[in-house]
């Protein structure tokens, strides 16, 4: 038998298990315990892949240079769902409004990294590792957060204390806390009773459980154990509440077993998935088109999964990034190229929502980043630390963000 790498995924299937040991830790302990606690407050992490055009999503309708940068793709004050008077969000966000009159969903806006790469590749890594304009970082800002938060709890843990709704890890997840990332939570059926096992299942049990090594044996064992203990929730006849009607897409798919995840009560603390599309070079459209059909579908997913949590929500946070803005300026094919700053949303029912935080820099050419973008007021890192320190605990933000000298004193207070 060959020694166990440091990452193994099923890609055919469902599962994959990251960490930075031979044998993660959480694999050595019994799984299946018949009482499982999940934490108090559990954190859910989005990335918009692409770039998102933050000034098209929540928009600075009161701003005159903006419509003047914008004639084509401007969203016309009209048609803006207020928010306070001088922002407003793009009428495809329209789940999102109640969240914000409710109090529940707070904005930040001109938000984002201050690195000023305008590579996606680069721009991403600096945001998922934390650490902007350093490529030797391994790990990523999250796995580092609970790192900090196990240094000050002596809590245990189950497999499904981290995970990831895609095929892969993440960059965000990387490091010595395990992470499991699962495809899809229907794909993986056990033998026995119940579905067919899946070809991935089947290789994984042939891969563990029939090994003699006593060494990979028990970690078999036990990574099995795992995935009947996410069988016994029999995800496949998982019923949204509260009428949640979730988007037929990958991205509403993701959010609605994010939510089953949650309510199984699986241990799960801090769950990620992405979403992509936000690179609208060409034809992105105003009140309509491209970056509208992708915020319906941001939106009304999200709103789904508000809705489906329950009375749960109460102790679940949700934040949103993408790894740099658009251009002021519209281009000449109807889009917009890579920016600068950005919005970010934060949902939860601890969030002080209701409000548009972070300081407004302006639209005036003279106030311009480059001549050409939103300038970043506020430091993303800012935004994740206090998330992280309130809904985690992690206390340690010089390990979470290293170099960025996050303190309690400049947050914005929204958690």
């Amino acid at each position: 038998m060959q020694q166990m790498n440091r990452r193994f995924f099923l890609r055919n299937g469902a599962l994959a298990v990251a960490g930075t040991t031979a044998i993660p830790s959480f694999l050595v302990r019994s799984v299946m315990a018949q009482t499982l606690t999940a934490p108090n407050r559990r954190l859910v992490v989005i990335f918009q892949r692409g770039a998102a055009d933050g000034l098209n999503i929540v928009v600075p309708y009161r701003e005159k240079n903006y419509y003047s940068m914008r004639p084509s793709i401007a969203i016309p004050q009209n048609q803006v769902l207020d928010l306070d008077g001088f922002f407003g969000l793009h009428p495809s966000l329209s789940s999102f409004k109640p969240l914000f009159d409710q109090g529940h969903l707070a904005v930040v806006h001109a938000v984002g990294s201050p690195d000023m790469s305008r590579s996606h590749f680069d721009a991403q890594d600096y945001m998922e590792s934390g650490t902007p304009g350093l490529k030797s970082t391994q790990d990523g800002w999250l796995n580092r957060a609970l790192q900090s938060e196990d240094i000050r709890c002596d809590c245990s843990h189950t497999p499904f204390r981290v995970v990831a709704l895609g095929a892969d890890v993440p960059r965000t997840l990387a490091g010595s806390i395990p992470a499991i990332a699962l495809s899809n939570l229907n794909s993986f059926a056990i033998g026995g009773r119940g579905p067919a096992p899946s070809p991935a299942a089947n290789a994984f049990e042939a891969m563990y459980g029939d090994s003699g090594d006593r060494i990979f044996h028990p970690a078999g064992e036990e990574t099995f154990g795992a995935v009947k203990m996410l069988r016994a929730a029999n995800p496949g006849q998982y019923t949204p509440s509260s009428g949640a009607n979730y988007p037929n897409s990958e991205f509403g798919n993701n959010m609605k077993q994010i939510a089953q995840l949650l309510k199984a009560n699986l241990g799960v603390e801090a769950a990620f998935t992405d979403v992509s599309g936000w690179d609208t070079h060409q034809n992105q459209g105003s009140v309509n088109g491209q970056l509208s059909n992708r915020l319906k579908d941001f939106s009304d997913s999200i709103g789904a999964f508000w809705r489906d949590l329950g009375d749960s929500a109460a102790n679940v946070t949700l934040v949103t990034m993408s790894e740099f803005g658009r251009t002021a300026r519209e281009n000449g094919t109807g889009g917009t190229d890579h920016g600068h700053a950005n919005a970010m949303f934060v949902l939860g029912g601890e969030v002080k929502g209701g409000k548009v935080y972070g300081r407004w820099p302006g639209l005036d050419n003279e106030q311009l980043n480059e001549g050409r973008d939103l300038a970043l007021t506020t430091d993303y890192r800012e935004v994740l630390g206090e998330v992280v320190s309130r809904t985690l605990g992690a206390s340690n933000l010089d390990l979470v963000f290293p170099g960025a000298g996050i303190a309690p004193n400049n947050f914005l207070r929204l958690v």
